[in-house]
């Protein structure tokens, strides 16, 4: 059925379509009930006037004995019971039936001797007349509520038109694309009339632009704080380096490497939000990438090839990418972790209490904590950064029986003729 409709048609636009069809039908059959009606009764009514003015003259013609007109007789054949009974009650009236094939109308009243005395009238014409104005309304009621559906179709594809371009910039919004706008040339013009439509649009580049806004300050601001701390960290670095060993040497050194991480960690991100970021693609052996990673992590992660693969990848965008997850399945989950590698897909996890169900129904979130829980930092957030530049798929479920599971799907390799 959709690929009968045209590309614009939607509920709406059938909504529309049928209700001023409906409109349309309701409208041309109570005019045409009217009008059949009227012409009918007009019709009718003259008709039986001529045939009780006919039937006046007969009953003086036959009262004074003189010879009746053809179509005038007592009792003749053809005259239809009711209209009989009626007469030999004492009363006159008329009726029209078929009479030797052909319409007739009747009129017949009662005379001496307990008889109908009864006139015939040739009603072909006006029963031709009457068919062929009920054959006018119809046609002319076909024609009328087609060109009004077209009309009314046209007229609601341009609201559908604008409406589906209107929800496709929406969903370029919602996918990242902050620089997507409606641009409706009505919001513009001020002279031009506005519509809700165009409402809608202006509304809806009101907010993305706004939205823009501030997460381009907040990008800045996020970049600008990191950039300033590495020089004071680095200071403080070297003065760490320079205190006699002991436990608080120790912990102070380990503060300084965590805050030094969090800063490159915040660098990152800038980066990534800056969309700014260029893939160094190559050919790379999936397995052995995620061995490799799995030691550099010195994390008791064991690894399972199940079918390698080669990928086009980016191969320090990839290795931070799983360095984060098996990074982040230690430090939130619980052993043991696994790593498999299944052609392009890699998992990552752990049998702890899980992912929140927030992370997994909308993604990681920055620093966000939920019921007292330590949160997921930044490592996730990276992580889904830097699959988003590899052109890779990244995504966050619980197993049904315990655990984080991390799916990482890459595109492969084009193979060289």
């Amino acid at each position: 059925m959709r690929l009968l409709l045209a590309r614009w048609a939607g509920p709406l636009a059938v909504k529309a379509a049928v209700f001023i069809t409906v409109m349309c039908c309701a409208l041309a059959a109570l005019l045409g009930v009217l009008v059949h009606v009227s012409v009918t009764d007009q019709t009718v009514g003259n008709a039986r006037d001529l045939a009780l003015s006919r039937l006046s003259d007969a009953t003086r013609a036959y009262e004074a004995g003189d010879t009746l007109l053809p179509n005038a007789g007592v009792d003749p054949e053809g005259l239809p019971d009711s209209l009989r009974a009626l007469a030999l009650s004492g009363r006159r009236g008329t009726v029209v039936s078929t009479h030797r094939g052909r319409p007739t109308m009747w009129a017949a009243g009662p005379v001496q001797g307990h008889r109908a005395l009864a006139v015939e009238i040739d009603y072909s014409q006006q029963s031709g007349t009457i068919a062929g104005l009920d054959t006018s309304i119809l046609w002319s009621s076909a024609l009328a509520i087609g060109a009004t559906v077209l009309v009314g179709v046209f007229a609601v594809s341009r609201v559908t038109r604008r409406l589906h371009a209107t929800a496709r910039v929406a969903r370029r919004i919602s996918a990242g694309d902050l620089d997507a706008r409606v641009d409706d040339p009505r919001t513009k013009d001020p002279v031009r009339p506005q519509d809700e439509v165009a409402a809608v649009a202006a509304a809806l580049d009101s907010m993305a632009a706004s939205l823009q806004g501030k997460l381009l300050s907040e990008q800045r601001f996020t970049a600008d704080v990191a950039h300033e701390l590495r020089t004071p960290l680095t200071g403080l670095h070297a003065a760490a380096e320079l205190l006699p060993p002991g436990r608080p040497t120790e912990l102070v050194r380990d503060r300084v490497a965590a805050l030094r991480t969090l800063t490159e960690d915040l660098l990152e991100i800038s980066r990534l939000d800056s969309g700014r970021e260029r893939l160094e693609a190559d050919a790379e052996g999936l397995g052995a990438l995620a061995e490799r990673v799995v030691r550099a992590s010195g994390t008791e992660t064991e690894v399972r090839v199940v079918r390698d693969a080669l990928v086009e990848t980016d191969r320090r965008r990839l290795e931070r990418v799983l360095g984060n997850l098996v990074a982040n399945a230690h430090k939130h989950g619980a052993a043991p972790v696994l790593l498999t590698v299944h052609g392009p897909v890699v998992t990552v996890r752990d049998h702890g209490g899980g992912y929140p169900e927030y992370l997994v129904a909308h993604g990681p979130q920055r620093f966000r904590t939920e019921g007292g829980a330590k949160g997921h930092g930044l490592g996730l957030t990276i992580a889904v950064g830097q699959a988003e530049v590899l052109g890779a798929r990244l995504s966050f479920r619980n197993a049904v029986d315990g655990g984080a599971v991390a799916t990482l799907i890459l595109p492969v390799a084009s193979q060289p003729r």
